[in-house]
């Protein structure tokens, strides 16, 4: 079985101490517990980055016996055929694609509300020049997005809710910075506006595990699956010249 698996920059993962090394094999003995033990890995990389952030990506083959459910896998054995970057400049730009994706169903819903886009354009600038005044700058209109976004929910409560399915995809950045996607009943535009905004903002946190997080949260299946198949072609194409290691 071939499935995708991150690590931070030293190969580590979130849980253990294995020395991950091309083409070795590696073997859990004792039970396979979803989300505690066993070697993870999923089906897609958009799903493996809601788990940690990630700095390499690694295609990895799996055997023996196993565990799975929709987005993630454990496995007995695993072991790892390529590994390719991801940086943060990848991470902004990939919430920077998923927040232009679900952009036009919140500016349906809410079409004077400016601050999500206003949000993306700010973590574009940070894209072109990573200083601190732009840092700020961005952060900074976040924050103002969101302190009034709770008034759009309560006064289209049904509307928002509608769009919120499409926000969270859109709120991708909002983890990034690792606060803003608290929860699937906080507002859309909350959701919507945190999305670029505070991705740009922070090295140290990925918005690819923010954009696969909330793009998971969509509500309708269909619209879901759209979004994961646009960002899983977006990450599959960026990290195509980026391989650092192959069996």
């Amino acid at each position: 079985m071939k499935l995708w698996k991150v690590f931070r920059a030293d190969l580590k993962s979130n849980n253990g101490n294995i020395k991950w090394k091309l083409g070795k094999w590696q073997r859990h003995k004792g039970n396979l517990i979803m989300c505690s033990t066993g070697f993870h890995a999923s089906e897609r990389i958009i799903d493996a980055m809601q788990y940690i952030n990630a700095e390499l990506i690694a295609r990895v083959e799996a055997k023996g016996k196993s565990l799975k459910q929709d987005d993630k896998q454990v496995w007995e054995y695993m072991r790892l055929l390529e590994v390719y970057e991801w940086k943060k400049e990848d991470s902004v730009s990939l919430a920077i694609f998923v927040a232009e994706l679900v952009l036009p169903n919140f500016e349906k819903e809410f079409p004077d509300d400016k601050r999500p886009r206003e949000a993306i354009e700010a973590a574009k600038k940070v894209l072109l020049d990573d200083s601190e005044k732009n840092r700020s700058a961005t952060e900074s209109a976040a924050e103002s997005a969101a302190g009034s976004a709770w008034s759009a929910e309560s006064a289209a409560e049904s509307a928002a809710w509608s769009a919120e399915s499409a926000a969270w995809s859109a709120g991708s950045a909002a983890r990034s910075a690792g606060s803003a996607a608290r929860s699937a009943t906080e507002s859309a535009a909350e959701s919507a506006a945190w999305s670029a905004a505070r991705s740009a903002g922070s090295a140290a946190e990925s918005a690819a595990e923010s954009a696969a997080w909330s793009a998971a949260r969509s509500a309708e299946s269909a619209a879901k699956k759209n979004i994961l198949d646009k960002c899983e072609k977006f990450i599959l194409k960026r990290i195509k010249t980026k391989g650092v290691g192959k069996v």
